[in-house]
């Protein structure tokens, strides 16, 4: 997998050669829409569904490579590569764990869903399949999972909540004018002063998993001379929601904070958190690990239904230049997949 680059929309000869190993396994499958789906032998209609759930794609070549990032190299004990631990660790661990338990009689369904475009959030991946009108949703042979298990690097330590993510262009409008004579509306100022209402604001409910909403501006821009008042000014601000607010309140009390207008890229990265209820969360005490509120966002964020991400690898690991996973991470992945399936046969996915 790692010397086929699998960049995000560019997945199709990844999924091949994973859909020549599940041919050569005599696990049925299908491609759609780019995603590699399959089901347990024994699948029954009438059943829950578990969904196994890792992304396929990766983000484009970071730069500091010190060797070649579709290069896995020889070290049995080590995998290098662009995608090895985010997220072909999870992937061919799932696929493991899945083969395991293809012909078992088990009190639910379970389906192995490998799905693109997640780093780009993009419109055929999981966006698609767990949609209102998506395949999940509207195919009765590929019903909505009761459950699922997002495959991302946790060094297998369950994650039940995930921060979202919402991006906001902040545009201050001023009136320009000579600097020399003290003339215009200086943007800039404005934007300055909502800038530091962001960085005061305290939203009023923590939450109990993932704490306060973060909240940073990263970037700012105007002017287009040192003797001109700039009567434009951009900033843009990164939050991680919790799952405490929506994005769309998010945006509406930090706007009635500021001059500037705030326009959102995407109201639809929300926070996501496993049901307190959870045979997830039950099965994840029964086995002793410790669950944990992630930082980063993943396909969770467009699955209605109640999930837990758990996988081999660190995400310390990911987006960054000579990527690897360990080889004794990948066994302990499908160990713990498998002890993890297992131990849910006591629980109702119901």
């Amino acid at each position: 997998m790692v010397r086929i680059p699998s960049l995000s929309g560019e997945e199709a000869g990844v999924a091949a050669c994973i859909g020549a190993a599940l041919d050569a396994w005599g696990i049925p499958y299908e491609l759609v829409r780019g995603n590699v789906l399959a089901r347990n032998r024994r699948f029954d209609p009438g059943k829950p569904t578990l969904a196994l759930d890792a992304h396929l794609d990766t983000v484009p070549v970071s730069s500091g490579y010190s060797r070649d990032p579709f290069d896995s190299g020889n070290d049995p004990d080590i995998i290098y590569g662009l995608g090895s631990n985010d997220d072909g660790g999870s992937v061919v661990s799932m696929i493991a764990a899945f083969r395991h338990f293809y012909d078992a009689q088990m009190p639910f369904n379970l389906v192995l869903a490998l799905t693109r475009q997640e780093e780009v959030a993009g419109p055929d991946g999981a966006r698609w399949l767990y949609a209102p009108d998506g395949l999940f949703a509207t195919d009765p042979r590929w019903p909505m999972p009761r459950r699922v298990i997002v495959g991302e690097p946790t060094g297998m330590r369950p994650a039940t909540s995930e921060r979202g993510l919402l991006v906001l262009d902040g545009l201050a409008l001023g009136v320009s004018g000579h600097a020399a004579r003290g003339e215009g509306v200086n943007a800039l100022y404005i934007a300055l002063d909502d800038i530091a209402a962001l960085r005061a604001h305290q939203f009023s409910r923590p939450s109990p998993l993932m704490g306060e909403v973060h909240l940073n501006v990263t970037q700012i821009a105007a002017g287009h001379a040192h003797n001109v008042i700039p009567d434009r000014c951009s900033f843009v601000v990164d939050i991680r929601p919790t799952e405490q607010y929506t994005n769309e309140e998010i945006l509406a009390e930090l706007q009635a904070l500021c001059r500037s207008s705030l326009k959102a890229r995407n109201l639809t990265n929300r926070s996501s958190a496993t049901a307190a209820d959870s045979p997830l969360l039950q099965a994840a005490a029964a086995l002793g690990l410790e669950t944990y509120s992630s930082p980063t966002t993943s396909d969770w964020m467009r699955i209605p239904c109640d999930a837990v991400k758990l996988g081999p690898g660190e995400s310390a690991r990911s987006h960054k230049a000579d990527e690897y996973i360990l080889a004794r991470e990948i066994a302990q992945g499908i160990d713990g997949y498998i002890a993890f399936i297992e131990t849910l046969y006591g629980y109702s996915l119901e």
